[in-house]
Formats: C-alpha cells, structure tokens, sequence
C-alpha cells in the first residue's frame, strides 16, 4: 500500500518530507467550487476530498490518499489566492493590523477508510507599511498562495505578531495531526 499525496504544494511534499513519510505526488485536475450554503470551515474539507477523489480515480482504492486545501479567512471572508501584483498588495494591505484564520481541511482515504478534518489556526499581523508590503510582494510573488503570504518567507518574520495553533497548518498541513490519523490506516 503506497501514501499519495493529492497536491502539486511544494509547501505540502516539504512537509511530509520531513515527517520522513515514504510518499509520492500525483496530482489530477479538480473543481475547487463549492457549494454557496456550506459552512466556511467545511470547505477546505470538501475541496479536498474532490482532490482525493480524483486522485483515487488515478491510483485506485487500494493505495492511501492524503489530500488538503487551505482557505485563509478575514472576517467571514474567504481571501483566494491573487491573481496579479495589485491583488496580492490589496490582500496584505486588508491582512495588515489584523487577525485571520487560516483553516486547513484535510482528507486521508483508501478504499476502505476515510478520515476528514479541519484544522485552524489564528494568525494576527502587526501593522505592515505599505515599503514592506510591496517589497514583500515584489520579492517573493506570492501569487501561488491563499492569503497572499507564506509565513515561512521573510512577511512572517517580519509580520506575524501571534499565531494561535500549528504553525504548520498556515504552510498548508497540519502535518503532526495528519501523522495521527495514518496511524488509523
């Protein structure tokens, strides 16, 4: 029985990477929509099982998926990933001063089993001036990431005042809790 991990994140294949997990990436084309009524914190777990899912229909029932998806939240607001430079410094610019939730969802599935979750963590900004928003955005385009930012770059060094939960959850896998449950496999 194989661990597949249902995501081209690098973020993601660096931490299992360090778990020290056997694994291997297959990735396969997913609807990331939704459902209007679904509850925010559901939705990361519904995506992600749309991964798994399709994955599944790759590699077959026989093999244990692991699939995430990571919104970050302000205010009962989604904030997707930017689509260019001025999106990126609107989102760091709204996410400045602020406390947000970055919530995980997760799904490990095998044809007999599957076990979902959701993880949060609460993340507060210190107030960034516009210099270190635009410098953070021209250096590091972080145009591949929910919220803007990865807190492992330079912006949570510099940024981050306080986070409230795993650390690694905001990188985009709660990698101990994930640990946790493949021991149910």
């Amino acid at each position: 029985m194989s661990i597949i991990l249902a995501s081209q994140s690098p973020r993601r294949k660096q931490l299992l990477s360090w778990a020290a997990l056997d694994f291997e990436v297959v990735v396969a084309p997913t609807d990331e929509t939704y459902p209007d009524n679904l509850p925010i914190d559901e939705i990361p777990i519904y995506i992600a099982r749309q991964k798994a899912f399709a994955v599944e229909n790759i590699v077959g029932k026989e093999n244990i998926i692991i699939a995430a998806d990571t919104v970050v939240v302000l205010n009962d607001t989604i904030i997707g990933k930017p689509k260019n430079r001025e999106e990126a410094i609107n989102i760091l610019s709204q996410l400045s001063g602020n406390e947000h939730k970055v919530i995980t969802g997760v799904v490990i599935l095998n044809g007999f089993l599957q076990i979902d979750f959701a993880d949060t963590t609460l993340v507060k900004f210190h107030e960034l001036t516009q210099e270190q928003i635009i410098f953070y955005v021209d250096n590091y385009q972080p145009y591949d990431k929910a919220g803007a930012y990865a807190i492992q770059e330079w912006i949570g060094v510099v940024g981050i005042q306080s986070i409230q939960g795993d650390f690694y959850n905001v990188m985009g896998l709660p990698v101990s809790r994930v640990l946790q449950v493949l021991e149910s496999f």
